[in-house]
């Protein structure tokens, strides 16, 4: 399992580019992602995927949100500040 960030959304096609940890930007599909919605990505965001060679290269696949970047635990991180303080 490879971890990166989330570079680039092109959400009116349904796809993106991931940053590895090595540098490489591997393309991804929405239809690539496991336990997400593709409307739900953000850039900038940490995932978790496999890489699959394809006829134009290196694209991430069953690609997923680290534990620590899913919607429920930023909803618990919030839990510990009262309102009006930043995390």
């Amino acid at each position: 399992m490879h971890t990166g960030k989330i570079k680039r959304l092109v959400r009116d096609r349904g796809f993106g580019f991931i940053s590895d940890t090595d540098g490489r930007e591997l393309f991804f599909h929405q239809s690539g992602l496991m336990d997400a919605q593709f409307d739900a990505l953000n850039e900038e965001q940490t995932v978790e995927f496999e890489v699959e060679k394809s006829p134009k290269g290196p694209r991430a696949i069953n690609v997923r949100i680290t534990a620590q970047e899913t919607p429920e635990n930023l909803d618990e991180k919030s839990k510990d500040f009262p309102q009006g303080q930043g995390m």
